[in-house]
């Protein structure tokens, strides 16, 4: 009887197949904490990550078109095969066919996308000619690779000044100025003002405290490009590389969220939403 005791004590510590439980992400399972797919390679994409090599037959696949929008700006569309975008998962490790993208516009990593469709406005593109390029990647932060070649999809776009052929407007009758309604960040009811320089986040993270359906503007300036994200509500900004880049969001949800940048891995901020 104790012997049988014993067996079972030790088989709650160390959970199923005889190995310590450990903690995974949030919003992950243990499987996607544990599973892999495809063979890593040391070969890196050229925006660093590493790549996962899988067989062609039932690798994932994907084609970019871009469509302009009668307002601004293009909308993108990501056809994929073999593949679906799993953002509650982002972090965990690799499960075949699974994952999120990255836009880049003539190499340069503008957005993460989930989903299929993204719209990017004009005021991201410079004027001219430019290749727009669409990588897959894997929850982990590998890049999908077939062939030892990153699995991408590319499209071309011209963006034109105001008033040219494709982005000309017509002016409607003057008539007064209507009353020019506040900035998003004015909207909001408290601003938090971040900066990151040399891999460090200045203030110091600590902890913001919302009332739920409370508005808040994270205001970012960082010296590098990179991505903010923040967890649990799935919002993202591009932070271009010494421009302040402003991210206004209701917090609508309670709990303690991370607010961090995707590239550098530095936690700006925690958001306490009571």
């Amino acid at each position: 009887m104790l012997t049988l005791v014993l067996l079972l004590v030790g088989g709650a510590a160390t959970g199923c197949g005889g190995r310590a439980t450990t903690h995974h992400k949030p919003g992950t399972s243990h499987e996607q904490a544990t599973g892999s797919a495809g063979t890593l390679l040391e070969a890196r994409d050229p925006t660093g990550h590493r790549l996962r090599q899988v067989p062609a037959e039932g690798a994932p696949q994907v084609q970019l078109a871009a469509r302009p929008d009668s307002e601004d700006g293009w909308n993108l569309q990501l056809t994929v095969k073999n593949f679906r975008f799993t953002p509650d998962s982002t972090g965990g490790a690799a499960l075949p066919g699974a994952g999120h993208a990255h836009l880049e516009l003539d190499g340069r990593k503008l957005a993460r996308l989930y989903g299929p469709w993204f719209h990017l406005p004009a005021a991201q593109v410079p004027e001219g000619a430019h290749t727009l390029t669409v990588r897959l990647y894997a929850d982990d932060h590998t890049a999908w690779t077939v062939a030892g070649k990153p699995v991408e999809g590319t499209a071309q776009l011209t963006a034109t000044a105001p008033g040219e052929a494709g982005h000309s407007h017509t002016s409607p009758p003057a008539q007064p100025s209507p009353p020019v309604p506040p900035s998003p960040e004015a909207q909001a009811g408290r601003t938090v003002t971040l900066t990151v320089r040399d891999g460090k986040v200045t203030p110091a993270p600590g902890r913001t405290e919302l009332r739920r359906g409370e508005r808040i503007a994270l205001r970012v300036t960082s010296d590098r490009a990179d991505t903010l994200h923040v967890h649990g509500y799935d919002k993202e900004l591009a932070l271009p590389a010494g421009q302040e880049a402003t991210l206004v969001l209701t917090a609508d949800r309670s709990g303690l969220f991370e607010v961090e940048t995707h590239e550098s891995r530095l936690v700006l901020t925690q958001l306490l939403v009571r």
